[in-house]
């Protein structure tokens, strides 16, 4: 897998770059936001640092989302809850706070990938619930003519929330399906990302809480 590495910190890139080949993956660093943005369509995965020289990091990222789905994830010493939010809303699959353990990068680089791969094998599939029709190959969802702008985690939660519509799913299923660990992965990501798809879904009532369990779907929405 070709991983690029988005990072001005020539020690920290070089742990990542080791990490990423110990891992058995290939490894490519740039430095600058701009090359990031010249170079992404040669990669599978995405690190991107927020602190860069050139571009902020979330509009780098803002910029990425434009122009590809491929599994973005943010590390950065932005711990604040406003940072964490706007990386997730902008499209960000995952947001690791620095310093990061490398043996957990690895598992969340794992898991998002493993996350794509299942969307991908899963060809010539939709689901279609009332108005939602939920398009499996090419990962686009429609409510009537309206297609819905997600970000790629906001279309995986959207996916498999319906696969299970009339059960409910219980936020440890989701976090372990999305981020790989249903207890490593911070629940908080769950609920930017749920908040986002209820907000561009525009159907009030269609995701229902169930209370310290999870969400549910209708299976025969009105």
């Amino acid at each position: 897998m070709e991983v690029l590495i988005v990072e001005d910190d020539d020690a920290m890139a070089s742990a990542l770059d080791a990490a990423v080949l110990s891992a058995g993956h290939r490894a490519t660093r740039v430095s600058r936001g701009a090359d990031a943005l010249l170079v992404h369509r040669k990669f599978e995965v995405i690190l991107l640092d927020l602190g860069l020289p050139d571009l902020d990091g979330l509009d780098v990222l803002r910029k990425l989302r434009q122009v590809t789905q491929c599994p973005i994830l943010i590390l950065t010493a932005r711990d604040d809850e406003r940072s964490v939010v706007l990386g997730l809303r902008s499209g960000a699959d995952d947001y690791l706070v620095k310093p990061v353990k490398l043996v957990e990068l690895l598992a969340r680089i794992e898991a998002v990938t493993r996350r794509t791969g299942r969307s991908s094998a899963n060809k010539h599939h939709s689901i279609v619930l009332g108005d939602l029709d939920v398009d499996l190959d090419r990962r686009v969802a429609t409510v009537g003519s309206r297609v819905l702008p997600l970000t790629a985690t906001e279309f995986d939660l959207l996916a498999l929330l319906a696969r299970h519509a009339g059960s409910v799913v219980t936020r440890e299923q989701i976090l372990d399906a999305l981020w790989g660990d249903a207890f490593l992965a911070s629940s908080r990501s769950l609920d930017v990302h749920l908040t986002g798809l209820r907000s561009k879904l525009q159907l009030p009532g269609f995701i229902i809480n169930v209370r310290g369990v999870g969400y549910r779907i209708e299976a025969d929405p009105a």
